[in-house]
């Protein structure tokens, strides 16, 4: 411990210095404060002290409370600045482009882990969408991932090396990354080659070796965490082998969740083999301390209800005295959810589950543009129909909102989805000061909540 401590001392390092001079500004406030209550602990040097500056001032000098409150305004001013330089100094190897910013840095850290405990279900493309928003009004986070992916770079990884799916991971890790965005484009690399490599991300490669490595694939994301610098937790539903099946309304039954999309056709029902899959304590543990539990956005039958299926998911969620939100997809999947509306959604996942999981619904009401929409319509894809009516006689509040990003494709815009998840979870928690946060977050952050 103490060789540790006097490495503080080597050459070159830049703090001796500041660190010498707190110690003299503390030496100066002791003798300031002796002075002006009477303290004798440093009888001598405060007698020396005061012997110069009888010289220099002469006999009027009225040495002791002036002296006093002299030598503590400039032990004070040492303290300060020497504590002061020795932290940018820290700071400048530890953070050398955000010098600048310690104090907001500080404060958002501080601020953002007040916050209400949000914990977000799902998986695929959705569920990252609403993660890379929520990162900016929160820390109390945890992303809990589904596992039964099977197809691209991440069903050859599953096969070859016989490790969990790691892309739905991979997403959810490098939209909560707080890292150098080029680290995070590195992470979402594609390879293009003709070798064994193409198709497969470099995300992907890393996770697997680091499960490799670790010996454990939890293991393997909580390291691959550390790297991104990610704000929250991702955390796999469970850690057991699973295969995501569907009985389809024609009377056939798939395995594979890639084939379950690439059937297109209406499911009746889906179900995972083996039923009795172990699910992460962290997960259960994170549920059951969560102030909000959001399902979605995602593939209803490939990403979201696959997270309910895991024995005891589903049972801490209705447990929870948390509020329970689920976010509806904005465009129906053909084949899959052709026709649904948003209560056909939400009676999908209660199907599955029970009666009463979900408390609120948000349903995006913004119109999409007519040339997407005719681009979607061939493909047999249309606009989710809100029917509040049928959704309140499931017993859910709905909530609506311009919640669409409208680019190449239809999607949730990121910043106005979680700003509408953060409203309702900061209505409902009960957490103290809850209202006082959502002020200095408006404050800090400059937007609209």
């Amino acid at each position: 411990m103490l060789k540790q401590a006097l490495k503080w001392l080597y050459p070159g390092i830049g703090v001796k210095r500041w660190l010498a001079l707190t110690l003299l500004g503390l030496l100066l406030a002791t003798l300031g404060g002796g002075l002006l209550w009477g303290w004798q602990l440093l009888s001598f040097i405060e007698g020396r002290l005061l012997s110069v500056l009888y010289i220099l001032a002469g006999e009027s000098y009225p040495r002791a409370f002036s002296s006093g409150v002299l030598f503590l305004i400039v032990g004070l001013f040492c303290i300060s600045y020497g504590v002061w330089s020795a932290v940018r100094a820290v700071i400048k190897v530890l953070l050398p482009q955000q010098e600048s910013q310690l104090v907001d840095i500080l404060y958002e850290h501080n601020l953002l882990a007040r916050a209400p405990r949000l914990v977000v279900i799902g998986g695929g493309t959705g569920m990252p969408v609403l993660l890379r928003g929520l990162k900016e009004l929160t820390s109390n986070l945890t992303a809990i991932v589904t596992v039964a992916d099977d197809g691209g770079s991440s069903g050859r990884l599953r096969g070859e090396l016989g490790i969990l799916p790691p892309g739905d991971i991979r997403n959810c890790l490098t939209a909560l990354a707080t890292t150098e965005p080029l680290l995070e484009q590195l992470f979402q690399h594609r390879f293009n080659t003709s070798s064994g490599l193409d198709g497969h991300s470099f995300g992907n490669l890393f996770i697997a070796a680091m499960s490799e490595i670790t010996g454990d694939f939890e293991a393997a994301v909580k390291e691959s965490s550390k790297v991104l610098a990610v704000r929250g937790r991702v955390l796999p539903v469970t850690l057991d082998s699973i295969v995501l099946c569907a009985e389809l309304e024609d009377g056939r039954l798939v395995c594979g969740e890639s084939n379950i999309t690439a059937a297109r056709s209406k499911i009746k029902r889906v179900f995972t083999i083996p039923e009795e899959a172990t699910p992460l304590p962290e997960a259960i543990a994170a549920i059951k301390e969560a102030d909000t539990i959001v399902l979605g956005p995602g593939s209803l039958y490939t990403s979201v209800i696959p997270n309910l299926l895991i024995p005891g998911i589903a049972e801490a969620i209705a447990e929870s005295s948390a509020r329970k939100i689920y976010v509806c997809n904005i465009m129906t999947q053909p084949g899959e959810t052709t026709g649904y509306t948003a209560s056909d959604h939400l009676k999908a996942i209660l199907d599955h589950t029970a009666p009463g999981l979900i408390d609120c619904v948000l349903v995006n009401t913004a119109p999409v543009d007519p040339e997407l929409l005719a681009r979607y319509k061939a493909e047999g894809a249309e606009p989710v129909v809100m029917d509040t009516e049928a959704l309140n006689e499931l017993g859910v509040s709905v909530a609506v909102g311009d919640l669409i990003s409208q680019e190449d494709v239809v999607r949730h815009d990121s910043q106005r989805l979680a700003r509408a998840v953060f409203r309702l979870a900061l209505r409902s928690t009960l957490r103290q000061g809850g209202w006082k946060f959502r002020r200095r977050l408006i404050r800090m952050k400059e937007i609209e909540l």
